[in-house]
């Protein structure tokens, strides 16, 4: 028996001491782990709601369940392809317009030769990301307010004021227009320093071959960061049924939400405003499902035709 405890105790003792060796690396770890735990995996309690008649003063032990009625209720309401569509064509619209112009905007600056220019460049475009969602929203509202600055631009030019705001038509634009405006310079960071490790030795050779510019970046600088493009666009892909739910619930109104009423404030509506716990942890679910299957589907496509995963 002695014989037996006495390797296992050796063992203990062995991780003890190498655990004490790198405490500073797990302690570094704990902050991060203690996050995720209480952030991240800890409200996925809440999903039990999903399937309950939850009730805020039985609790989660107590109350009643409801199976799969939530599910059912979310499929058949009114609103359900209304809310589907535009969180999925707004999505849509951020993958055409907002996905593609980071890249294009790192390509055009790795081309710039003076540093110092590109480095103001570079420090203007990031500013925005630093700005906060509601200050962001603040300044949509009065710049496109009736009175203004674009309607007062549109005046010089004898056009009537619109309330852009209002509009359904003009909701997806100013969304998009005001994304990629908010995240180009941050967006390009990663694909600058993919660029950075494209060698250098290809470009002499195109040079010596008498390659232009438009051939490089067409032949070296576009496939040395497929990779990342594809990585980040499975990424991209799995946050396809959520959108930036802080903004629109700032910018959206009654006459908007047509276009503008996306699953998240949905959710919002009814979990929140209504205190429909059990419905909205079901919506919450579903999104994630889906969300899951497109990732999934997303990445054994891009193994398949580029090699590009993510797992």
């Amino acid at each position: 028996m002695s014989s037996l405890s006495k390797p296992a105790a050796t063992g203990r003792s062995e991780a003890w001491r190498k655990i004490s060796k790198s405490k500073a690396l797990y302690a570094m770890f704990a902050f991060p782990f203690l996050y995720f735990l209480i952030f991240q995996y800890a409200p996925m309690i809440g999903n039990f709601m999903a399937f309950q008649e939850f009730s805020i003063v039985k609790g989660f032990f107590k109350s009643p369940w409801a199976g799969t009625k939530y599910f059912e209720q979310f499929l058949t309401d009114t609103y359900f392809w209304q809310v589907v569509r535009n969180t999925v064509v707004i999505n849509l619209y951020s993958l055409i317009f907002f996905f593609p112009a980071p890249i294009l905007f790192a390509l055009l600056l790795n081309e710039l030769r003076a540093k110092l220019f590109k480095r103001f460049i570079q420090s203007i475009t990031y500013i925005p990301h630093f700005l906060s969602t509601v200050v962001v929203a603040g300044m949509l509202v009065n710049f496109l307010s009736s009175d203004g600055l674009i309607n007062q631009i549109r005046s010089l030019f004898g056009a009537e004021s619109i309330t852009f705001l209002s509009m359904p038509e003009w909701f997806r634009t100013i969304f998009i227009g005001s994304d990629i405006w908010q995240g180009l310079g941050w967006g390009s960071i990663i694909y600058l320093a993919a660029l950075t490790g494209i060698d250098p030795q290809l470009y002499e050779a195109a040079t010596i071959d008498g390659a232009s510019r438009w051939k490089k970046m067409r032949h070296i600088t576009i496939p040395g960061i497929t990779t990342v493009i594809m990585v980040m666009l499975l990424l991209s892909l799995g946050h396809m049924l959520s959108v930036g739910f802080e903004k629109i619930l700032l910018l959206y109104s009654g006459p908007t939400y047509e276009t503008a009423d996306v699953i998240q404030t949905y959710v919002y509506r009814r979990g929140l405003i209504d205190s429909d716990f059990s419905f909205a942890s079901a919506v919450g679910i579903f999104q994630s499902i889906l969300s899951f299957i497109l990732v999934i589907t997303a990445n054994q496509l891009s193994r398949k035709f580029s090699g590009a995963r993510l797992f």
